[in-house]
């Protein structure tokens, strides 16, 4: 019985404990790779990244977007207003949940 006991605690200290390794050794890899040099076609990947979001932040939406993108865009929001009713389409839905009311029944 005891014996029982022992070897179950033992089985779930062991994946307690590899699952704890395994999220570290995941973890210290990542923390090793940003402290290395990349790769020269890992870096330009971050660098043009880098340059899509300065440009998009400055541009305040989509970079190079014609005015093509911005009629399509329009009339796609257009159809779903007509489609889906009132309300800003650009912006996620707020949803409102009340509490529900119990009641509580005499035995």
């Amino acid at each position: 019985m005891i014996l029982r006991q022992i070897l179950r605690l033992s089985s779930l200290f062991h994946s307690a404990v590899s699952i704890h390794l395994r999220r570290n050794i995941g973890l210290s890899a990542i923390v090793f790779n940003k402290t290395k040099e990349l790769d020269p076609v890992q870096k330009l990947f971050l660098d043009k990244i880098r340059e899509y979001n300065t440009k998009s932040k400055q541009a305040g939406g989509p970079v190079d977007a014609g005015p093509d993108f911005q009629k399509d865009m329009n009339e796609s929001l257009a159809r779903l207003q007509r489609a889906y009713g009132e309300g800003d389409l650009t912006k996620f839905p707020e949803f409102k949940f009340e509490e529900p009311k119990f009641e509580e029944t005499p035995k």
